[in-house]
């Protein structure tokens, strides 16, 4: 089945209409998002914000303990923690803790429910990270940022209408696994219209997220299609997606065989040793978040 261009816009914009209440990020974290975007703000400034919402502080301050970011001692002010760890960090882990909100809801089916693509995205998000960091490109909390929302449009599915994200996902026919026989994007197009990437595209530009987090959400499995200016974010979204889909109960259902598109390991210059390694790290640094829970 053929989707045009056409029909996609269609399928998301009626998706966006219907689901106002995802549709929208908290205040707070609009606020945050346009604090640190703009060049003339302060440490104070966000901190100002921050403080006014008593559940976000309480998140931030557990992530600057957590081993994730190693940090020696206990820090226990946020403004310790906005020193530590800089402004674009705390930024990331206020999105992230709005995002976490929206990925809850039950179990659709035996091999998927909200709560599998949150600990997915959680993966391919510190996945990022760790490529990002070992290869040296200084883009580590982007990196973080863009893996976590790259799969979005699936939240926007579950949104929308349960019962057709339901049916696109038995017809991959999955084993027990979470292999599947036919990949999730045939089966959500037949089903509705468009694909995970289109809705991810279309919600990131509805709240005006900068141009390299919606080109995540909207490029990750066709990487090399993205605007040339958002590559490098998407190259490392496609790599990680790929490594958090090898783990153990990983979802998998919009992979093919798992291999990273030689186009991006040339690009990155990942060689199969540094591949290896960071799913290593991956791997240790999941069951170390999963130990401090």
């Amino acid at each position: 089945m053929t989707v045009t261009q056409e029909q996609r816009e269609q399928a998301v914009e009626s998706a966006l209409k219907e689901i106002s209440h995802i549709a929208t990020l908290p205040e707070v974290t609009l606020k945050i998002i346009e604090l640190v975007e703009d060049p003339e703000s302060t440490a104070q400034d966000l901190h100002e914000v921050i403080s006014n919402d008593p559940a976000l502080c309480t998140r931030i301050l557990k992530v600057v303990n957590s081993s994730f970011y190693g940090l020696p001692g206990q820090i226990a002010s946020i403004n310790r923690a906005i020193v530590m760890l800089g402004l674009n960090a705390v930024k990331n882990i206020a999105i992230a803790a709005s995002l976490a909100k929206l990925f809850r809801g039950g179990e659709l089916t035996p091999f998927f429910s909200a709560k599998d693509l949150w600990e997915h995205s959680n993966a391919v998000a510190i996945g990022c990270k760790l490529l990002s960091d070992k290869l040296g490109m200084g883009l580590s909390d982007e990196a973080y940022l863009a893996g976590l929302i790259h799969d979005i449009g699936i939240m926007v599915e579950m949104q929308y209408d349960r019962s057709d994200l339901i049916d696109a996902i038995d017809r991959c026919d999955a084993d027990m696994d979470g292999n599947p026989k036919r990949n999730l994007l045939e089966c959500e197009e037949e089903v509705f219209g468009a694909n995970h990437m289109d809705f991810g595209l279309g919600l990131c530009k509805k709240w005006k997220f900068p141009a390299p987090f919606a080109a995540a959400a909207g490029f990750h499995h066709n990487p090399t299609e993205c605007p040339t200016e958002t590559q490098k974010i998407v190259y490392l979204v496609h790599a990680a997606d790929i490594l958090a889909g090898r783990l153990e109960g990983g979802f998998k259902l919009d992979q093919g065989e798992l291999v990273i598109i030689d186009e991006v390991k040339e690009a990155l210059k990942l060689t199969d040793e540094l591949i290896e390694s960071v799913f290593e790290d991956l791997q240790e640094k999941l069951e170390e978040a999963a130990a401090e829970v």
